[in-house]
């Protein structure tokens, strides 16, 4: 499908939302902190890459068919020992589709037993039955990710090049709030659908999401630049977000957008210093009481920092939108290539980026999507191509309180 050539504007961003949408009384949470040298706060692991979606974006230019190199059972247990001794707070099955694996149940049942907070993100096929749903929950998954790009079948299924994968979705959505079991909706943020957000906003308060986490493209896999937005689009859609944020009843969330954490954290100072109020820095939080709560980065995670993705075939990279191999779990353990692999360390080292990140104040929250730099410049530790912002020290005359995007 060629891409449109049609730029967006903010205005174009639709923003009516149901009116019984209500921020809910906070819950107390439970304060953690990890330090993010010597564990990752996310491990994502990539049990396949088969899939029968052919998803117009998808970072893993996913098969047919499963890898005859894929790690085996055993193998994958071994795994998951070794993401329990990192003591990472998440844990994501991911792929391709996870359900084309016919041993997902004994790898979710052990990964459970060893006491990680699992999560998992499958494909809207026939394969997602509501049965499936159920036996997430019963075998103690936390939380279920599947992606809606758009408000309807005919958006959504484009975008998938799969009839029927939104209805597929939707059932599968539903089954899971019928029987308890917490839901993320993901969303992948292009040109394609940057005007149906308000629809979509609406849409994933229906079907009581826990959590709407919108991805922003990355040119990786058989994503088209042509579907990239653009630095400005960012900061638009970031305010949609933000406002959107202060009265729905679900968390928002960015994925390969951490500046979205500098736009909120810029917000949030201006409101609080009208207010004569200070911002408390704070690593993380777990929800209280809250069904299928995950824990919370609140700032600091991104590629390779706080953020690690084993491959199908044990390849270990710093996320699935940066394709780059520090190692594999065949070879070396997990803490081992976390810890020790010159490019995790160099992703964890702002000293040794180039351009505006590294010099920007908000570095230590946001840092970039280091993926996207690789996609843009062919280096990881080159500036985030699509921010708009100044960083305070590159701007001559700057006022000392940091500007807040409208």
């Amino acid at each position: 499908m060629a891409c449109s050539s049609a730029r967006a504007s903010g205005t174009r961003i639709e923003g009516h939302f149901p009116l019984e949408f209500v921020v809910p009384t906070p819950k107390a949470a439970t304060k953690f902190s990890v330090d993010l040298d010597r564990a990752p706060f996310t491990v994502i692991w990539e049990v396949t890459r088969a899939c029968d979606l052919r998803c117009l974006h998808c970072r893993a230019d996913a098969q047919r068919w499963r890898h005859p190199s894929e790690l085996s059972t055993d193998e994958g247990r071994r795994l998951l020992e070794q993401v329990r001794d990192l003591e990472s707070p998440v844990f994501i099955f991911t792929g391709g589709d996870p359900l084309r694996r016919l041993d997902l149940f004994e790898l979710i049942d052990y990964a459970v037993r060893l006491g990680l907070n699992v999560a998992i993100t499958p494909s809207g096929t026939p394969l997602l039955t509501p049965a499936v749903v159920r036996r997430f929950r019963e075998q103690g998954v936390r939380r279920m990710g599947l992606s809606l790009d758009g408000p309807d079948a005919e958006s959504h299924d484009a975008f998938r090049q799969q009839p029927g994968s939104f209805l597929w979705s939707v059932t599968a959505l539903k089954a899971a709030r019928d029987c308890g079991l917490a839901t993320q909706i993901n969303t992948t943020v292009t040109r394609r659908n940057l005007h149906k957000l308000g629809r979509m906003a609406a849409l994933v308060g229906d079907l009581g999401a826990a959590t709407w986490s919108l991805f922003f493209l990355v040119r990786v896999g058989r994503a088209q630049e042509c579907d990239q937005l653009t630095s400005q689009e960012f900061e638009e859609v970031f305010a949609f977000l933000y406002e959107l944020s202060q009265r729905v009843p679900y968390q928002v969330r960015t994925t390969a957008a951490p500046h979205y954490r500098r736009y909120v954290l810029q917000r949030q100072t201006e409101e609080r210093r009208r207010q004569a109020a200070g911002v408390l820095p704070l690593l993380g939080t777990i929800p209280q009481d809250v069904p299928g709560s995950m824990p919370r980065a609140v700032h600091g995670v991104t590629d390779g920092r706080g953020l690690m993705f084993i491959s199908h075939i044990g390849e270990v990279c710093p996320s699935g939108f940066l394709p780059l191999v520090a190692g594999n779990v065949r070879q070396a353990s997990l803490a081992e290539i976390y810890r020790t692999a010159p490019l995790f360390q160099a992703l964890r080292d702002v000293t040794k980026w180039h351009g505006k990140c590294r010099d920007c104040e908000f570095v230590r929250v946001c840092g970039g999507s280091r993926a996207r730099a690789y996609a843009q410049y062919g280096d990881p530790l080159a500036e985030e191509p699509l921010c708009a912002y100044e960083p305070r020290s590159k701007r001559r005359g700057a006022s000392v309180a940091s500007p807040v995007p409208q």
